[in-house]
């Protein structure tokens, strides 16, 4: 498994790297621009292709844009779907230029409008992205947790899209906080298999590319999107041993999204490389 946490780009690519360096990351996870404007700036190729070298030379890969958190393809606000999908066709612009494998972004809400409805904006927003997509570049739709009229927050409804979309180049983000909020009992082996074996039911694993790793204080079918640390939530250390000796997830990408500071990014790693080795002997 390819193990990052998402880094932040904004004091350059060459800080960017030395940080994930100095972690021992071997994939990363970063925001293409602000992540709370819906302004795009230029594309710099050239830094981008840099970036892309020295990725490369330091054996970080893959690598994983996420997206503007004002993205919501679900809206009933013709405005809100217009912007999003500019943000989203920019980002998978940068990917491209930029030899960065996954472009992951959450869907949104469906607000007041029936889910139908919104299900329908959702697939044609998603098949406007995919339509001229850079064939090494993957859409990866990302779980949620499920609160509200939020979009993706099951394995039937991600399969949903999957099946009525079929493009090659959409894939899915599994995120281990957002899963348990939404009610998934993956603190066990017996529950990730559960788990996994729905996923597979309605997607298959192979379209599964990357994963968030992230524990939660959340309580079960909770439906709040509240990141922790690993082992010291209720997912636990007995849940992502599980998760990561589980076949499927074997070779993708985690990368982690804990709160903190670089102590704090510094200990979730350990953490999770720990939880890696022990699988791995």
């Amino acid at each position: 498994m390819r193990l990052g946490t998402h880094i932040r780009v904004t004091g350059g690519y060459d800080d960017a790297l030395a940080y994930a360096q100095k972690l021992a990351c071997t994939g990363v996870q970063f925001f293409g621009g602000n992540p709370k404007t819906y302004r795009v700036g230029a594309i710099d190729v050239p830094a981008l292709r840099r970036f892309a070298s020295a990725r490369a030379a330091a054996g970080i890969d893959p690598a994983a844009i996420h997206t503007s958190y004002l993205i919501n393809l679900a809206s009933e606000d013709r405005k809100t779907v217009v912007n999003s999908l500019r943000l989203l066709k920019n980002d998978l612009k940068i990917a491209a230029a930029g030899d960065i494998a996954y472009v992951n972004t959450h869907l949104g809400s469906y607000g007041k409008r029936d889910r139908k409805d919104g299900f329908a904006s959702v697939v044609a927003s998603l098949e406007d992205a995919l339509d001229d997509i850079d064939p090494n570049v993957y859409l990866v739709m990302e779980n949620s947790a499920g609160a509200g009229q939020l979009c993706g927050g099951t394995m039937e409804e991600l399969g949903e899209f999957v099946r009525a979309i079929g493009h090659p180049n959409l894939r899915v983000c599994l995120d281990t906080a957002h899963s348990w909020a939404a009610g998934y009992e993956i603190n066990s082996r017996d529950g990730v298999e559960r788990f996994f074996d729905l996923v597979e039911r309605e997607m298959g694993l192979d379209r599964v590319v990357m994963f968030h790793f992230n524990d939660t204080q959340i309580e079960l079918g909770g439906h709040r999107d509240r990141h922790w640390h690993i082992g010291e939530g209720n997912i636990g250390i007995a849940g992502f041993r599980a998760i990561v000796s589980h076949p499927g997830v074997q070779g993708k990408l985690a990368i982690l999204e804990t709160p903190g500071e670089e102590e704090d990014d510094a200990r979730n790693i350990a953490t999770m490389r720990t939880v890696l080795e022990g699988v791995a002997a």
